[in-house]
């Protein structure tokens, strides 16, 4: 193994040691999330300083949000619907109705403004929460106290907000009437504010924290919930979340498993430092669960993070049992959680990677190779014409890439190295003439995913990409001394989020890898040797 240098060994054992202690995650705060907690428990403490927040965050356009135009629907839609709710209920407390009203009304300009027909983001139950917060914003436009505001009167006698075209305008409704009679399953725990004015709370299993992960959710419960007895959990929690992160709401928490999962991943990548395997090797240890690992507390077990485990128990010298896999298994590649809708080519990534590293682990054993022949397959499969790879998880097509490469040019077979020179070829061709990468511009976290990609291919293919790398290390040169970098918010869940501690541990292994790609000892995936011979369920 490659031994790490003096400067990436001391930043990777601060971010390890950083992590460690922090019970929560390193993310920002969420304007949808936050917006939706305004709405629904204006009684939380901290009300006032979370719509002074809102109001600041609009943009110059009267919208909301980070990224391109339809990624900021729905976070318009939910800081709109948080400011006529609270003019509507009179909860502005010293904020004044004024400025609300008047802040809701640039947001409603500026919906209408936003392309008719997207294309729409991916991300969580966007399907649902975009239809819903429109019919609730079109209610509180029907309401007198509305109207009566000038900048808000001609909103409400004028034609009220329509569905986007791609959107169902009663989809929200049709999964509650479901739910009404199954109960709310699972999977729409973390996205419960999409259904709850339809569902009686009882459809829901009463939450010990978090409803699904989820603030918004948590507080779309309590407005269902009269019981003072079982709400009293879900407001400590939502007192506890607000408390870590300055009052306002990340769009799940804690996101620990995540957070160390992928940090340890992309730190492994030139080599984790002596001082920092003991500790990812216990986050392994206590994250691993024979039934499957969860994100977060209250979501569904699932196969993204479950195979993340597996590989960095086994990138730490600890490889454990894969067996919890087989529970995703769909006969020809990984589902990423049951009842999934839209599959992720990341998360079958992720699984190709831990079972290779396992299989590295025990080389007389061949139980998972015939999957893992399915699982390259099937990536070799959903590859863009192009050379590229996305994902549901990311709106950037360097992440998606980077995993799959890195999984292919492990586990070469029919196919595999063609799609690897292919991506390879279609990563050295977008780089931007600054040296960096990126969908909507060179970001550091995209500009890594970009240079690990081609190490992956040179490795692969013998064919050095050095013209692209060496342009692309002064972009992370940059980032990389300067930690505290806001990086933009590229990831999925409800909306973009930009998980910093994960996005720093990605450039930093890049960083390093650039630099030491020409030492004489190249790095392997997995440890040569393991301080136990045989694997073990964590």
């Amino acid at each position: 193994m490659r031994r790490a240098s003096r400067v990436y060994g001391s930043q990777a054992v601060r971010l390890v040691a950083d992590i460690d202690h922090d019970p929560w995650g390193s993310v920002r705060a969420s304007l949808y999330e936050t917006a939706r907690v305004v709405s629904l428990t204006p009684w939380l403490s901290g009300h006032e300083p979370r719509l002074a927040w809102l109001l600041k965050q609009q943009r110059s356009d009267g919208s909301w949000g980070e990224g391109p135009a339809p990624y900021r629907l729905l976070p318009t839609l939910s800081a709109v619907e948080a400011l006529l709710s609270t003019v509507r209920s009179d909860t502005a407390g010293g904020t004044g109705r004024e400025r609300l009203a008047a802040a809701a009304a640039a947001g409603l300009a500026a919906l209408r403004s936003l392309p008719p027909a997207g294309p729409w983001p991916d991300t969580a139950a966007i399907e649902l929460l975009v239809p819903s917060l429109v019919s609730q914003i079109n209610e509180h436009l029907d309401q007198p106290t509305i109207e009566s505001e000038p900048q808000l009167g001609p909103w409400s006698r004028g034609t009220h907000l329509e569905v986007p075209h791609g959107f169902r305008e009663h989809r929200h409704e049709q999964i509650a009437q479901l739910c009404r009679s199954a109960g709310v399953p699972a999977k729409l725990h973390h996205t419960f504010e999409g259904v709850f004015r339809h569902v009686p709370a009882s459809t829901v299993p009463v939450p010990e924290g978090l409803l699904g992960s989820s603030p918004a959710a948590t507080a779309a419960w309590l407005a269902t919930t009269q019981s003072s007895a079982q709400r009293e959990p879900a407001i400590t929690a939502l007192t506890a979340v607000a408390r870590r992160y300055s009052g306002l709401f990340p769009e799940a928490a804690p996101i620990t498993v995540f957070e160390r999962l992928w940090v340890a991943a992309a730190l492994a990548g030139p080599g984790l430092p002596p001082a920092c395997r003991a500790t990812v090797r216990a986050w392994a240890y206590d994250i691993y669960d024979v039934a499957g690992v969860r994100g977060a507390p209250g979501l569904m077990p699932d196969a993204d993070d479950t195979a993340m485990t597996v590989l960095v128990a086994a990138l730490a010298g600890e490889p454990c049992d894969p067996a919890p896999l087989s529970a995703f298994w769909s006969g020809s590649h990984f589902d990423c959680y049951v009842g999934e809708d839209t599959g992720s080519v990341t998360a079958n990534a992720h699984a190709l990677q831990a079972l290779g590293a396992y299989t590295r682990s025990r080389p007389a054993d061949a139980t998972h190779r015939l999957r893992m022949d399915l699982v390259r397959d099937r990536l070799l499969a959903q590859q863009q014409p192009d050379g590229p790879w996305t994902d549901k998880w990311h709106a950037s097509p360097y992440y998606a890439t980077e995993r799959c490469v890195t999984a292919l040019a492990r586990h070469v077979g029919p196919g595999a190295l063609d799609a690897v020179r292919s991506a390879a070829d279609w990563v050295a061709a977008s780089q931007h003439d600054d040296g960096a990468w990126g969908v909507w511009g060179g970001t550091a976290e995209e500009t890594a995913y970009a240079v690990k990609t081609l190490l992956a291919a040179s490795a692969a293919l013998h064919h050095p990409y050095e013209r692209a790398l060496n342009r692309a290390e002064a972009v992370l040169d940059t980032s990389g001394r300067a930690p505290a970098h806001r990086h933009p918010a590229l990831w999925h869940d409800k909306t973009l989020y930009a998980p910093q501690a994960m996005i720093q541990a990605e450039v930093m292994a890049a960083l390093e890898m650039l630099r030491t790609r020409h030492a004489a000892e190249h790095p392997s995936q997995a440890p040569s040797a393991t301080r136990r011979e045989q694997p073990h369920a964590c």
